[in-house]
């Protein structure tokens, strides 16, 4: 099973970035999808998680009303839209699937776990 986050890079406060992950080797159409982040010398945090259909979604408070998670069960694909950047939110990005399908910011629930893909916001 792989997960392979697309998307991160470097962008000015106030921007916008949209996270892709597909993952291949397993469906996860019955799973929740999550993104972490860990950000320079801090532990890892989690940022948000989306039930198996969609229909339910949680955030982390410092995201939330900026950021987005969506999910395309037919692409096998989760999205993280990011909007209104700030320093704050520099960190490599991890996309995640669980082996349950309510959305969760439980990390222990999440199984699979992408390599992580970095987003830098500059001042």
């Amino acid at each position: 099973v792989q997960l392979q986050a697309f998307g991160g890079g470097l962008v000015q406060a106030g921007d916008s970035l949209r996270l892709s992950c597909a993952a291949s080797g397993r469906t996860f159409s019955s799973s929740a999808r999550g993104w972490f982040r860990r950000a320079p010398g801090k532990e890892r945090e989690f940022v948000a998680a989306i039930s198996w259909r969609g229909g339910s979604t949680t955030y982390a408070d410092s995201v939330k009303g900026r950021f987005t998670i969506s999910r395309d069960n037919a692409k096998n694909t989760v999205y993280l839209q990011m909007n209104s950047l700030i320093p704050e939110d520099t960190a490599v990005y991890f996309c995640t699937g669980a082996d349950v399908g309510i959305a969760t910011m439980n990390s222990a629930l999440y199984r699979y776990w992408g390599r992580g893909t970095l987003v830098t916001v500059s001042s």
